[in-house]
């Protein structure tokens, strides 16, 4: 079936709406399954990379995922930008479970450039998770577009609280097989994004951002009623992408726009914040636990940080559309420097620590919500889909330098002085949110 863009705006509207539906239920899915594989390399990557490699060197194994997250932002965006939402998304995912398989391979072998290489690789799952907040909005309606991105990113609460625990079990049954010790994880993170990107290749038709594309070169209006009823399908027809979209266009683009600057700035810091101190937080664990115990530990403490990531963002969202932008990323900063102070004066007091990285959580999904939403409806639709790429690089690559340094300052500085410049590297944010905007600037659209 196919959308009559010469059709009345009320089928029209029907049609996007229905679209916007199953687009939404289908990335909720696929968020679950992509998160479960997700968190658990992020739960065991740091304690497989400290025993093939040592302590120092456990942050610099888990920047390679947050930088592969990164770099494979600008290739998988490229194909957005000119096949669609879905073939972007399939090809993340696809990556992911390589890397994967390659992390298993060096936990078999203790080879230490293909734990690298693999953790770079396994970086296609959190690319494609992330990726997946801006489709949920490509056909959104304008008034719900933050409640909309935030959805998705609660969808991972599901896989990911639970993931962490499902880690433990893992590895039991793979040991079993044969395989070392904290190798097993990643095997079944890897089956996990196959599934992903078997499922969003099927269905994920027709592709949101080819259909809006469609719609916008018509001049007929995204704005769908929240009571409308399901009609037809909209076809899936070629959309070229605009010419001089690439990373230098995005940012020319996000340069001249202030609210655009902001929404990059937030979504970079808090995960930088976010990083730093969560990526050290299982070898902080492992300081004062025996190994019987940290997995359960690690998977307790890192299920409640995530459940403050992910489960409270439908409030957020609700809260960036109603307060505003700026006033939901000021919060999320406050709950960033809070964490810092709760989790760096817990000592090896496990509860206080818990506490300190769920305000970790909710201060990360204050900036990624509001400064994502900001973002997308900040910028021209052209170049929309390369400004965000751009984003998850900038993002990435912050995150990427934090977990590095994170590992070095764990082993000669200490967790407490981690979460102290966690903290000074926050506190900028605070000032950029409260600068008025210049009159006449180019700024957010509608």
């Amino acid at each position: 079936m196919a959308i009559d863009l010469t059709a009345s705006g009320t089928a029209a509207r029907s049609d996007i709406a229905s679209i916007q539906r199953r687009t939404l239920r289908l990335l909720f899915t696929t968020q679950i399954v992509g998160g479960v594989g997700v968190t658990i390399g992020i739960a065991v990557g740091a304690l497989l990379a400290a025993r093939i490699a040592g302590t120092a060197v456990a942050g610099v194994a888990q920047s390679a995922g947050v930088v592969g997250a990164a770099l494979l932002a600008v290739p998988v965006t490229r194909i957005m930008a000119r096949h669609g939402r879905r073939p972007g998304l399939v090809v993340a995912y696809a990556v992911g479970a390589v890397g994967g398989v390659l992390v298993v391979l060096s936990a078999v072998t203790h080879w230490i450039p293909l734990l690298f290489l693999g953790m770079l690789l396994f970086g296609g799952g959190t690319a494609a998770n992330l990726q997946a907040r801006y489709t949920a909005v490509d056909l959104a309606e304008p008034a719900r577009r933050g409640r909309q991105l935030s959805l998705i990113v609660w969808a991972t609460t599901i896989g990911a609280v639970a993931a962490p625990n499902f880690a433990a079990l893992a590895d039991r049954v793979t040991t079993g097989w044969g395989l070392p010790p904290l190798a097993g994880p990643f095997a079944f993170s890897s089956a996990a994004f196959v599934l992903a990107a078997v499922v969003l290749l099927g269905l994920l038709r027709p592709d949101p951002l080819l259909t809006a594309r469609r719609l916008a070169a018509a001049d007929t209006p995204v704005v769908p009623p929240t009571d409308a009823a399901p009609t037809a399908a909209v076809a899936e027809a070629p959309a070229a992408a605009p010419r001089g979209a690439g990373m230098r266009a995005a940012w020319s683009v996000v340069r001249a726009r202030p609210a655009a600057r902001l929404g990059v700035a937030a979504v970079a810091v808090g995960h930088l914040v976010m990083v730093a101190v969560m990526a050290m937080t299982p070898v902080r664990l492992g300081e004062s636990h025996a190994d019987a115990d940290v997995l359960r530990l690690v998977g307790i403490v890192l299920s409640l940080h995530i459940a403050g990531m992910y489960a409270f963002s439908p409030v957020v969202g609700w809260l960036t559309d109603r307060l505003g932008r700026r006033a939901v990323i000021l919060g999320g900063v406050g709950f960033l420097l809070a964490a810092c102070a709760v989790a760096g004066t817990a000592g090896h007091h496990t509860p206080r620590l818990s506490v300190g990285l769920v305000l970790l959580g909710l201060g990360w999904s204050g900036t990624m919500v509001a400064g994502s939403t900001l973002l997308s409806e900040s910028v021209p639709a052209g170049v929309r889909p390369s400004v965000q790429g751009f984003c998850d690089l900038v993002m990435g690559l912050a995150g990427a330098a934090a977990a590095v340094v994170s590992g070095f300052v764990m082993q000669f500085a200490g967790y407490p002085v981690l979460t102290l410049l966690a903290a000074v590297a926050a506190a900028p944010l605070v000032a950029l949110a409260l600068r008025p905007v210049p009159t006449g600037a180019p700024d957010e659209e509608g």
